[in-house]
């Protein structure tokens, strides 16, 4: 008789249940401890794993205990598409669905956005997702018509405009450096636009 056990990689913040697994396990083989270990398709059971949309990877094999285990790797989601269609955006620039199960605290997408057309919006929030400064700030994106960028701040009420993504890691440091003597002269609520698309300079609507 088989046992089944079913291992998460990253344990923490499940988009997908042990239940989940488990059911798409005996959709495609029955029930495994049941099926003797000879007629077991472990390649099959990998690909019903892989075709979930929250799963990244699967490994499914037999350990040397006879066990049937399942090593399942979940998607990563690095912003949250909030248009006309509501859906995440993992880190390798792919649309995924939402979870029923969790709902993770990633930056907010609006603006003209389309599923098909990602890759401007990936590299602008992968960017925020590794950056702990931008992480900890940047909670809104927002892209208009032109494939330009505005972003928002979870505390502050100014906007952020990047313009287009040349020298982006350049754009990043000036508003660093900005943020920084801002919030040393106390200053960060006195304005309402952060403009950062000029090469050298940081320009500052007040309210």
């Amino acid at each position: 008789m088989l046992n089944v056990a079913v291992n998460f990689i990253v344990k923490d913040n499940l988009f997908i249940t042990q239940e989940t697994v488990d059911k798409l396990l005996i959709q495609k083989g029955g029930d495994l401890t049941k099926v003797p270990k000879d007629i077991l398709d472990l390649n099959g059971l990998e690909i019903a794993l892989n075709s979930n949309p929250m799963i990244k990877t699967a490994e499914v094999y037999l350990t040397v205990n006879g066990e049937v285990r399942a090593d399942i790797k979940q998607r990563t989601p690095i912003a949250r598409v909030s248009t006309y269609a509501s859906y995440y955006i993992d880190d390798e620039g792919l649309s995924m669905p939402l979870s029923a199960n969790y709902t993770t605290r990633v930056p907010l997408v609006k603006g003209y956005v389309e599923k098909n057309n990602l890759e401007n919006i990936f590299v602008i929030a992968e960017k925020i997702y590794n950056d702990e400064f931008l992480k900890t700030h940047i909670v809104e994106i927002y892209q208009k018509q032109d494939k330009t960028i505005i972003l928002k701040t979870r505390i502050f009420d100014f906007e952020i405009v990047l313009g287009n993504l040349d020298r982006l890691d350049k754009k990043i440091n000036n508003f660093k450096a900005f943020y920084q003597k801002a919030k040393k002269d106390k200053s960060l609520n006195k304005y309402s636009k952060v403009n950062l698309q000029f090469e050298n300079q940081v320009v500052c609507t007040k309210k």
